[in-house]
């Protein structure tokens, strides 16, 4: 597969909520807030009441959200809260940052060498990824050919784990990343604010999947201007 494919979105509400999940983890939203009324924060988001609402029942859900009648709505933060982007561990400069992603290619070809894989082959997205609208990464995903004999392009979304997990029943439960620079690769993407060659932050990672089998290797090279690689231990 060739063709360029433009990423399905999450739903706007999911959007929203993960979004507000990872301006909570980064601490731009500190435990006790109270979050500006609901009509004048969804004014400001650019979505109706319903969808907000939606979106605020996910962190009731996850106990991040307190609802106190007649008063507003309280950011109750804590630690370890499962989400569709728990292991991006790139946020904005300031903090958070709503990930996004666009599709560029998806191709079946021959493994790289440094993926370990199972099968001599896998499936190659290439990607821009952007927080809050800003092109802040190149991303490069591998997925072995082993877990699948094709991708439906119109499938993938926003989140490749959450792709994986609906469309292929494969879980990553654990990576591990390694953390250096490099040059920009030549496929960079216009929008992408440096040039190939220039060098950029460089994140290496190595998925696994429920059953410890190495399924995903990817590299990501990210602006870092733009962006800072955040690992969060312990409790806040």
């Amino acid at each position: 597969m060739t063709n360029s494919a433009r990423a399905s979105a999450l739903p706007k509400y999911v959007q929203i909520a993960e979004g507000l999940i990872r301006d909570i983890a980064a601490g731009r939203l500190a435990d006790g807030a109270r979050l500006p009324p609901e009509r004048e924060m969804a004014e400001a988001l650019g979505i109706s009441v319903g969808t907000l609402r939606h979106a605020l029942e996910i962190l009731v859900d996850k106990d991040l959200l307190e609802r106190v009648q007649g008063s507003g709505n309280y950011i109750r933060a804590r630690a370890d809260v499962s989400s569709v982007y728990s292991f991006l561990r790139i946020e904005r400069v300031q903090g958070g940052g709503l990930p996004t992603a666009e599709v560029l290619s998806i191709d079946h070809m021959a493994a790289p060498h440094d993926a370990r894989f199972s099968s001599p082959n896998g499936f190659r997205f290439r990607r821009l990824r952007f927080m809050d609208d800003v092109p802040a990464a190149m991303e490069e995903i591998w997925l072995d050919g082993a877990v699948t004999d094709a991708v439906d392009e119109g499938a993938v979304s926003d989140s490749l784990y959450l792709y994986y997990s609906e469309s292929l029943g494969l879980t990553i439960t654990s990576a591990e990343d390694r953390v250096n620079v490099a040059a920009v690769p030549l496929w960079v993407d216009g929008r992408f604010g440096l040039r190939a060659g220039e060098l950029a932050g460089y994140i290496e990672r190595t998925g696994r999947s429920q059953a410890g089998d190495i399924v995903e290797f990817s590299r990501t090279w990210f602006d870092p201007s733009q962006i800072n690689y955040v690992s969060r231990l312990g409790k806040s």
